[in-house]
C-alpha cells in the first residue's frame, strides 16, 4: 500500500503544474571556432528551463519547446567555455564555440542540492563528466572513482566495490551514501549499495558527482564520510540506439585460478516520442571469475598463546584468514596433550574449496518522462537487477542471485521536486556465509566433542607409540593426531563434499547444520524540497524534508520480530523501522557575488532514539572567477543500519546481536559478560602457568583471573562527527592549469562497531570471580558479537591535492595526492575506531583525446602506502602496492561506433586491497561502443 500511496501522491502533485502548448522546434549546427569544425557532444538548453538536448556527429541539433523565438540558448561542451546566444529564427542557427581551453566549468548539483558552478562549491566535489569516463582506462565508470581525489576504493568483488572518503573505510560502507539521480541505491538489508548493482549501465551514465566527507546537514540519512550521486542521461537530449560490448581476461599468471574470460554487454534505446512525452530503455548483463581471496596467514599465532607452537606453520589452532571452520574464537579447545596444554582448531575449508567464483549481474530499467511544461518534469523509473558475486559484512558471504528491485517517482520543477521510491531484496535461496559453511561441513562429518577426543587418542597413540617416527616429538604427533582425527572427512571435489554442502546452503540456520543467507527486506521513502527564492528574492532559501518506512521480513536467523520476546509466535512477522528529517538552507551573495554565505540546519528522528540536529556553515569567496576559496563547518549523525539495530544472528555458536535495547536487553550479554580479547590473554596466561609454572588447572585460573575484563558497554547510539573544511579551486596560466586543494579537519565519538564478549552460562560476575573465570577457561559460556560504540574520541586529518594542466594541444596531465592521518585518539578500548585507511593515495595519468584523427589514450597510475586494516574477520599490515592502466580508443564517425582497447594493472603487479580480501591482478579488456543517437 506505500507503494501505491506514493505513486499517488506524485501524480496529483504532478496534475497541478500547468499545461502545455504546440511544440515548437529550432535546428542548427555547432562548430568549433578555431578548427572551423562541426562539434559533436555539445549541451545545448534554453536559459532558464530544463529543455535541451546534446549535438549529434555532424554538430547538428534539434530542439524541441513550447516557446518561439527570441530566446536564449546555453551551450557547453568540455574543453570550450559555456556561452549563450540570442535566437531570433527556428531553423538555421550556426552556433561557434569559443576555442579557448576551459579545464572546469561544470555544473553541479550535489553540494547544495541546488545549481552551481563546481568552482563556487561551497564544500570539496569532484565531478566525472562523459568525456572524463570514456578516456578512462578503467573498465567502468565505477571503477573510475578509484582514480578521483580523495578515494579509497575497497574490491569485495569483481563488479563490486566500496568507494569511501576520509578514513575509516570498511567492506560494507553504510558511512557513504550512493545515489542514483538523487534517490538512494542501499541494498535495505545489507546497509550499503551491492556497488552499481541496479545502478546505471555504461551507456546511460551522463556524470559521477562525489562529495569527500560529511554531508548531513543537508542529506541526513548516513552521509558522514561522503556521497557519489551517478546522473544519468535524459531521453529528451539523447536519444536513440546504442548497443556496448566488452570481452576481458583475468587471472593471468594467477597461481590460484587459470586466465579467464569477462563478458559485458548493454543496450539503450531512447526516444522523445513528442517535446511532452520520452522514454528510455536499458539492458545489461556481465559475467566472469571472480578475483580469488586466498590468504593463508595465520592470526591466532599473531595473538594466541606462543608457547602452543613455536612457529606459525606448525600451531594446532591455527585460524586462517580465508579458511573458515577453524575459528579460534568458536572452533578451537584446550586439550591436554603429553601433560601440557594447546590450543587446538577444526581444520575448516579454504574458500576457494567452497565457491566456483562465478559472477555475474544482470540489470533493467526503464523510463517514462512527461513535460506538461517548459519548466517542469515528471518521471517514472523501474530498477531490477540480479547480482552473484562476493561480499563481506562480519564473514565473507557469497550472493548468488540477490534480486533488488526499486520504484520511483520523481518530479521536478523550477521551485521544488517531489521524490518517491519503494526498494526491495530478495537474496534468494543460494546464498550463503562462507563460515558456518566451512564449520558446519566439519559438523556434518563429525561433531566437535569427539573430534577432539579423537584428536587427542590419535596424540597419544603417535606420542607415546615407542619406535614410530612420532615417538615424543610433539610437533609430528601433533600433526599425526589432525590425520587421525580427519579420516574420512569431506573432501573438495568429491560427490559426498558437493552433497553435505548443497545441503548446507540451502538450510537457514547457522548455528549446527546449515550457512543459507536469507534476507528480504524494502523500505519506503518519500522525499521533497522546495525552493523559494522568487518568492523571497534576497536570499535564497531552500527547504526540504523526508520520510522512509523499512519493512523487515524475519527469516528467524538474521533477524526476528522484536515483539517475539513478549509473544514467541510473533517471531516472524514483519516489523517496521522509521526514520524522518527536515531542513532549511539560507544562501545569501555579497559584494557583487563574491561572497556567498551558506547555511542550513537539519533534524533527523530515528524509532528509538533521540532526535539529533545538524548544522553547516559555509563560506566561498571569489576575488575573480578564476579563484575561488572555500571553508566549511558542520556535524553529523550515522543511525544505526538494520542490521546493525535489529541482527538476531547465529554464526557458529557465536550470537550476534544488535545494540537497540528491544533486541538484546533480556540477555544481559552488555551488563554480565567480559571482553573477548581479555578472554584471551586469560587463557594463554593460564596454560602459560600450567605448561612452564607447574601450576595446577585450578591455582592458574585463580592467580589470573583478574586479568578478565568486565564489559561496561552499553547500547547502540548513532555516531556523530564535527568536521572543519578549507579549501581552494582555481583556474591559472591562461586556463591551461586547473588545481583543487583542500585540507580537512574531524573528530569522531560513538562510532559504531562490533564488540566480542564473552558471558559465564550461569551466574552473576562479581570483582575478580574465580567461579565465573572457571566457567571461561572451561568453555561454559555463551559468545556474542554485539554492535555497540566505541568509547574512543577519535581526530584525524587530512590534506587532498589535484590538478589538470593542458600543457601542450591536446595534451592534459592530471595527478592528485590525499594524505589522511588520525590526529589523536583519548581513549583505547575494546574496539578503537578502525582507520582502515592509507597515509597517502596517489594518482597521475596524462592522456590525449585527439593525439591522431578520433584516436584518444591515456596512461594512468595508482599507488597507496601501506596500512592497518581491522575487521570482525582479520586485522594486519595491507602492503602498499602501484598499478599502472592504459586505454587507447578509435571513433569510426561512418559507423557510429567506438573500440576501445585497455588494461587495469597492466604490468599484473597483484595486490589486495583490504585483509581478507580477494588478491586482484590485470584485467586486459576490449570494447566497442555504437551509438547512432539520431536527430529528427
Amino acid at each position: 500500500m506505500q507503494r501505491f500511496f506514493i505513486l499517488t501522491v506524485c501524480f496529483l502533485a504532478a496534475a497541478v503544474v500547468g499545461r502545455a502548448q504546440d511544440p515548437y522546434i529550432i535546428s542548427g549546427k555547432i562548430y568549433d571556432s578555431s578548427a572551423h569544425a562541426l562539434l559533436a557532444s555539445a549541451s545545448v538548453r534554453i536559459k532558464g528551463t530544463s529543455i535541451g538536448t546534446v549535438s549529434a556527429e555532424d554538430g547538428s541539433f534539434h530542439l524541441k519547446t513550447n516557446r518561439k523565438p527570441p530566446l536564449t540558448l546555453v551551450v557547453t561542451s568540455v574543453g570550450y567555455k559555456a556561452q549563450e546566444f540570442e535566437v531570433t529564427q527556428n531553423e538555421g542557427v550556426s552556433i561557434s564555440l569559443n576555442t579557448r581551453t576551459v579545464l572546469v566549468d561544470q555544473v553541479v548539483v550535489t553540494a547544495s542540492r541546488v545549481s552551481e558552478s563546481i568552482l563556487r562549491s561551497p564544500v570539496t566535489i569532484e565531478k566525472l563528466d562523459v568525456q572524463s569516463i570514456r578516456a578512462s582506462p578503467a573498465p567502468t565508470f565505477y571503477d573510475a572513482l578509484t582514480n578521483v581525489k580523495g578515494v579509497q576504493m575497497t574490491t569485495l568483488s569483481l563488479g563490486y566495490q566500496v568507494p569511501n572518503t576520509r578514513g575509516f573505510a570498511g567492506t560494507t560502507n553504510s558511512r557513504f551514501l550512493q545515489m542514483v539521480d538523487g534517490i538512494d541505491n542501499i541494498s535495505p538489508g545489507i546497509g550499503a549499495p551491492v556497488a552499481n548493482a541496479v545502478g546505471p549501465t555504461e551507456l546511460d551514465i551522463e556524470s559521477v558527482e562525489l562529495i569527500p566527507g560529511a554531508a548531513s546537514a543537508i542529506y541526513g540519512l548516513n552521509a558522514i564520510n561522503g556521497i557519489a550521486n551517478l546522473k544519468t542521461k535524459s531521453p529528451f537530449q539523447y536519444e536513440g540506439l546504442s548497443v556496448y560490448w566488452k570481452e576481458g581476461v583475468n587471472h593471468v599468471n594467477d597461481p590460484d585460478h587459470g586466465a579467464a574470460l569477462y563478458s559485458e554487454y548493454a543496450i539503450r534505446w531512447a526516444r522523445a516520442l513528442t517535446p511532452k512525452w520520452a522514454f528510455k530503455i536499458n539492458a545489461a548483463h556481465s559475467q566472469g571469475i571472480d578475483w580469488i581471496a586466498n590468504n593463508r596467514h595465520d592470526q591466532y599465532f599473531d595473538v594466541g598463546n606462543k608457547t602452543n607452537a613455536p612457529v606459525a606453520a606448525a600451531n594446532p589452532g591455527a585460524d586462517l584468514i580465508n579458511r573458515y571452520g577453524d575459528e579460534y574464537n568458536s572452533d578451537l579447545k584446550t586439550l591436554t596433550l603429553a601433560g601440557k596444554k594447546y590450543d587446538v582448531s577444526r581444520t575448516g575449508y579454504l574458500e576457494k574449496d567452497l565457491t566456483d567464483y562465478a559472477v555475474g549481474n544482470s540489470k533493467v530499467d526503464a523510463s517514462l518522462h512527461y513535460k506538461p511544461n517548459s519548466t517542469t518534469e515528471l518521471s517514472y523509473t523501474y530498477r531490477t537487477g540480479w547480482v552473484t558475486n562476493n561480499y563481506q559484512r562480519g564473514n565473507r558471504v557469497r550472493l548468488d542471485g540477490e534480486h533488488i528491485q526499486q520504484h520511483a517517482i520523481d518530479i521536478k520543477s523550477r521551485d521544488f521536486s517531489l521524490k518517491g521510491y519503494y526498494t526491495s531484496e530478495n537474496t534468494g535461496n543460494n546464498s550463503f556465509n562462507f563460515r558456518p559453511l566451512g564449520e558446519n561441513i566439519d559438523m556434518a562429518f563429525k561433531k566437535s566433542p569427539q573430534w577432539w577426543n579423537d584428536y587427542t587418542t590419535g596424540f597419544n597413540n603417535a606420542y607415546n607409540t615407542s619406535g614410530l617416527a612420532t615417538y615424543h616429538d610433539v610437533n609430528s604427533s601433533l600433526a599425526a593426531a589432525r590425520t587421525f582425527a580427519d579420516a574420512g572427512r569431506f573432501q573438495p571435489g568429491t560427490k559426498a563434499f558437493d552433497s553435505v554442502r548443497n545441503k548446507i546452503i540451502h538450510t537457514n540456520n547457522w548455528d549446527t547444520v546449515g550457512a543459507q543467507m536469507l534476507l528480504k527486506s524494502a523500505f519506503a521513502h518519500v522525499e521533497g524540497q522546495y525552493d523559494w527564492s522568487r518568492l523571497i528574492p534576497f536570499v535564497q532559501i531552500l527547504t526540504g524534508a523526508n520520510y522512509r518506512n523499512y519493512i523487515v521480513t524475519p527469516d528467524g536467523n538474521n533477524y526476528v520480530n522484536p515483539g517475539a520476546w513478549s509473544d514467541p509466535k510473533r517471531s516472524t512477522d514483519k516489523f517496521h523501522y522509521y526514520t524522518w528529517g527536515a531542513f532549511v538552507q539560507a544562501t545569501k551573495q555579497l559584494f557583487d557575488e563574491k561572497l556567498k554565505i551558506v547555511a542550513s540546519v537539519r533534524m533527523d528522528k530515528t524509532q528509538y532514539f533521540d532526535p539529533k540536529w545538524n548544522p553547516r556553515i559555509a563560506v566561498v569567496y571569489s576575488p575573480t572567477v578564476q579563484h575561488n576559496f572555500r571553508a566549511s563547518f558542520q556535524n553529523g549523525y550515522r543511525f544505526p543500519t538494520l542490521f546493525e539495530g535489529f541482527a538476531y544472528v547465529n554464526n557458529g555458536g557465536v550470537r550476534r546481536l544488535g545494540g537497540v535495547p528491544i533486541i538484546s536487553r533480556h540477555l544481559n550479554a552488555f551488563e554480565n559478560s567480559y571482553i573477548n580479547s581479555s578472554v584471551t590473554a586469560f587463557k594463554n596466561a593460564v596454560n602459560a602457568d600450567i605448561n612452564t609454572g607447574g601450576l595446577t588447572q585450578s591455582a592458574a585460573i585463580q592467580k589470573e583471573a583478574g586479568v578478565l575484563v568486565q564489559s561496561t558497554y552499553d547500547y547502540i547510539q548513532p555516531e556523530h562527527i564535527n568536521s572543519f573544511e578549507a579549501g581552494y579551486k582555481g583556474i591559472l596560466f591562461d586556463n591551461k592549469l586547473f588545481v583543487d586543494v583542500d585540507y580537512y579537519f574531524s573528530s569522531y565519538d560513538h562510532f559504531i562497531g562490533q564488540l566480542d564478549i564473552t558471558q559465564p552460562k550461569t551466574g552473576t560476575i562479581n570483582g575478580v570471580d574465580a567461579a565465573a573465570a572457571t566457567q571461561v577457561y572451561n568453555g561454559s559460556v555463551t559468545k556474542y558479537k554485539m554492535w555497540t560504540n566505541s568509547k574512543s574520541r577519535v581526530t584525524n586529518q587530512g590534506l587532498e591535492i589535484g590538478f589538470k594542466y593542458n600543457f601542450y594541444k591536446k595534451f592534459v596531465l592530471t595527478g592528485n595526492a590525499s594524505y589522511a592521518a588520525i590526529v589523536s585518539s583519548e581513549s583505547t578500548d575494546a574496539f578503537s575506531p578502525a582507520f582502515n585507511t592509507p597515509s597517502w593515495i596517489t594518482n597521475l595519468s596524462i592522456g590525449n583525446r585527439e593525439i591522431l584523427p578520433n584516436t584518444g589514450f591515456t596512461v594512468g597510475w595508482h599507488w597507496q602506502s601501506r596500512f592497518y586494516w581491522n575487521s570482525p574477520l582479520s586485522a594486519g599490515e595491507v602492503p602498499a602496492y602501484g598499478s599502472m592502466d592504459a586505454q587507447v580508443n578509435y571513433h569510426i564517425p561512418g559507423l557510429f561506433s567506438t573500440l576501445k582497447l585497455g588494461a587495469t594493472d597492466l604490468l599484473n603487479t597483484r595486490y589486495y586491497q583490504y585483509l581478507g580480501g580477494p588478491t586482484i591482478g590485470a584485467f586486459y579488456y576490449f570494447s566497442v561502443v555504437f551509438d547512432t543517437n539520431p536527430r529528427k
